[in-house]
């Protein structure tokens, strides 16, 4: 059997007027706010405009179907946390390790912060996850650690630097995930960040002296 293709995720279109941004606006915040209470599974475009005071029909206007709204929601969480990496990473101004450092404290701190928002929207991915929109912002991100690598590692060579941008990546996310599953002290998130860092940091440093 074949796989059913999944839903598009792309505004129908884009705002022109302050009014429709106003609007797209509302149906944003009305869709955190149902889905903080609902959850995935009772995530609904009449819910969503009954909560926002807008029509279903105006809703459809620029969102095609309920996959959208949950992928704008999550493709904008994407985007800050990508601008977040960037801003770190490109930060000429500090060595790499010590950016390195700053961006484990930063990540598992906004991973604890937006945790109920963003278990909620893991329960939505299968909705939008094979999108060609989600691949690209998923990639936008890789890209950022990617220069860095280049920067961190100017000697290694380009196998060394894409394995340590994946190991990095993915243990910082997967780490970060799990420890967010739960309620987190600032003195907990302060003091896993600083052992997660130093692991990382050391993995880094062996790197750059081979």
């Amino acid at each position: 059997m074949s796989r059913r293709p999944n839903a598009p995720v792309s505004l129908r279109k884009q705002p022109q007027q302050a009014r429709s941004n106003d609007l797209i606006a509302a149906v944003l915040q009305a869709a955190v706010q149902v889905l903080a209470k609902e959850g995935a599974q009772r995530f609904t475009t009449a819910r969503v405009a009954e909560k926002a005071g807008v029509s279903v029909g105006s809703l459809y206007q620029y969102f095609p179907n309920k996959a959208a709204i949950l992928f704008r929601l999550q493709s904008d969480e994407w985007r800050q946390t990508t601008d977040l990496m960037r801003a770190i990473l490109q930060d000429s101004g500090r060595p790499p390790l010590k950016r390195l450092r700053r961006l484990v404290h930063a990540f598992i701190l906004s991973e604890c912060e937006e945790a109920e928002m963003r278990g909620a929207l893991d329960d939505a991915a299968p909705l939008y996850r094979d999108a060609p929109e989600a691949h690209e912002a998923r990639a936008s991100a890789d890209r950022a650690v990617q220069m860095f690598m280049q920067e961190a590692l100017p000697a290694a060579s380009k196998p060394t630097r894409a394995l340590a941008a994946d190991l990095i990546t993915t243990t910082l996310s997967s780490v970060a995930k799990r420890f967010s599953s739960a309620p987190r002290k600032p003195a907990e998130i302060e003091a896993y960040s600083d052992a997660l860092a130093d692991m990382l940091c050391a993995y880094l440093t062996a790197l750059q002296q081979r």
